[in-house]
């Protein structure tokens, strides 16, 4: 498959159903966690699919790598924000497993992602002498 746009990315479409099943997620959160974990976890979760989106737009391999390696530490970010939200009993462990196994598979197609990108960077380097 030819890849035409950021949306065409599988570590973009997969973050982008973890950032809806945690935009979902968030609606059963109490009301008084609205200006905290709420806006935080939902945050974290648009930042993962906001940068891989920006550094796709950037046409430099180093700078498209260093969105993406952005992406990933929000990533992680999430994973911390659903450790609290199941210490705080707002999902349940089942419910913790079913977003870590999503967010896991982000991450290893990320990751993947990433290192394609540093392939074709020294690729690039080699065919222009650099």
């Amino acid at each position: 498959m030819e890849i035409r746009s950021f949306e065409d990315l599988e570590c973009w479409k997969c973050a982008t159903e973890l950032r809806r099943n945690i935009s979902n997620m968030v609606k059963t959160f109490p009301s008084t966690e609205k200006y905290a974990l709420t806006d935080q976890i939902i945050r974290a979760s648009r930042s993962v699919t906001n940068n891989i989106a920006e550094g796709y737009g950037r046409f430099h391999f180093q700078e498209n790598i260093q969105f993406c390696r952005h992406s990933r530490g929000s990533l992680y970010e999430v994973v911390d924000h659903l450790i609290i939200a199941k210490d705080e009993k707002y999902i349940s462990e089942e419910e913790y497993e079913t977003y870590k196994k999503l967010l896991n598979k982000s991450l290893a197609l990320l990751n993947g992602y990433i290192n394609y990108l540093m392939n074709q960077k020294k690729k690039f380097a080699l065919a222009n002498n650099e």
